[in-house]
This record gives structure tokens, sequence and C-alpha cells, in this order.
């Protein structure tokens, strides 16, 4: 009982380090986002600080807009000497369900200051047609 009560003491100090890896992991490849509407279109804001335009794709995909891309790695090593490094490099995806008015064929992507702004339009209601039934005597 001894020898299991000493591995169980330092058994979760083995992993203390990797505790909070999965969230850091998950922060990175889930960047901060806003979302929005207004009467005639949704809005959704994407922080993506450190990321060019080109390495942004936005596409739609059984009614979910999906936004991937890539932070490339640009710190040159050469003749340094890094004391710590806490900038982050590499892919990343978000995905967003569209509500069922939103329009998919209908959206405006502009890249500004490191922030992806996407505005997706609504679609108009349906209006239920008219339709005339004819009243039969008798």
């Amino acid at each position: 009982m001894v020898e299991q009560s000493h591995i169980a003491g330092w058994w979760p100090r083995l992993y203390e380090p990797l505790q909070n890896i999965g969230q850091k992991v998950a922060d990175w490849f889930a960047p901060r986002s806003d979302a929005s509407t207004s009467e005639g279109a949704y809005e959704i804001n994407v922080e993506l600080p450190g990321v060019k335009a080109e390495n942004v794709d936005v596409s739609v995909h059984d009614n979910n807009l999906i936004v991937r891309g890539e932070k490339r790695h640009s710190h040159e090593e050469k003749g340094r000497t890094f004391f710590f490094s806490e900038r982050e490099y590499g892919l990343f995806q978000r995905s967003f369900r569209l509500p069922p008015d939103a329009d998919g064929d209908n959206i405006d992507a502009a890249f500004s200051d490191g922030v992806l702004c996407l505005k997706i339009a609504k679609q108009a209601p349906e209006k239920p047609a008219t339709k005339k039934i004819e009243v039969r005597q008798g």
C-alpha cells in the first residue's frame, strides 16, 4: 500500500506540464471570433493576427461556413539565441453552422488588420403562394 501511495503522489506531477496543452492547442486552432445579426445579414469576425490573406480559405459545406488557414513561421534563428518564444504557428480551422435563413451563396469576405469579416446575406422569407380553390355546388 505504501508503494501505491508513493506512485499516486508522483503520477499526476509527471503529466503536469501536459495539462494545459490541449487548451493551448484548442485556443490556436480555433481562432477567437464574434457573430452578430442585422436586418439583412449575419456577420462573423474572426481574429487572425499575423496571418496573410492569401493563407486563408473560406468555404461552405453542408450548411457550415468553414474558415481554414495557416500562420507561417517567420522569424530567423541564424545568429540568435532565443530565451523564449510564445508565438504560435501552424494550421487552424473554425466552422460555423449557418442559420436556416442564411444565404450560403451570398457571402462577402474581407480581410483587414488581422481580422476576417464575413457577411452572410439573409434570404427573404418565402411568401406562401396563393391558390384559388374552386367551390363546387352540391
